[in-house]
């Protein structure tokens, strides 16, 4: 499953927003140097669809705002 995130980097406080179904908006306290916000996007991510990091990836957008990341489906049990 793929999910658009728009990512604010360098900010105050960490905030995630679901804006929509599968549209998030991400605040994290890292700069955008050396790939520190893009670690941390990933992680929070991975937090709120409860899976692991390792699963969680970007697939396009390494360097802009506006990121597609792509997230395992989710089994229903």
């Amino acid at each position: 499953m793929y999910i658009k995130v728009r990512v604010i980097a360098g900010a105050k406080k960490e905030l995630i927003q679901e804006i929509s179904a599968g549209h998030f908006k991400i605040s994290v306290k890292e700069p955008a140097l050396r790939n520190l916000a893009n670690r941390r996007i990933v992680e929070l991510v991975a937090m709120h669809y409860k899976v692991q990091v390792q699963k969680v990836r970007i697939v396009s957008g390494h360097r802009s705002p506006s990121k597609i990341l792509s997230v395992p489906e989710l089994i229903a049990r």
